[in-house]
């Protein structure tokens, strides 16, 4: 099953049009709230390479990005693919 974390903050809209989008499309995902959080902020700030807006999305540990990436993504049909890509991956190597 393909992971994706987001980093978020309650009070963001990008963050809740990312959920929006990736539940819409029935992913799970697993949240991280940065908003009061300094350790879990500077985890993911580490992460990104210095980013510091919200959200800040990883799938299976690769960083995408922020919304608009995202969003890109899934305007270009890529978002699927990199989904499916990672779903075949597991399968090949579960076969093995």
């Amino acid at each position: 099953m393909t992971r994706i974390v987001l980093y978020t903050t309650p009070f963001c809209g990008y963050c809740r049009a990312t959920k929006r989008l990736l539940a819409d499309k029935g992913l799970a995902f697993e949240e991280i709230d940065v908003a009061f959080d300094q350790d879990k902020r500077g985890e993911m700030i580490g992460r990104t390479a210095g980013m510091q807006t919200v959200p800040q999305i990883f799938i299976d540990g690769r960083h995408v990005g922020g919304h608009a990436e995202l969003a890109a993504l899934e305007r270009e049909g890529r978002l699927d693919a990199l989904i499916a890509n990672d779903r075949a991956l597991l399968v090949g190597a579960e076969e093995t």
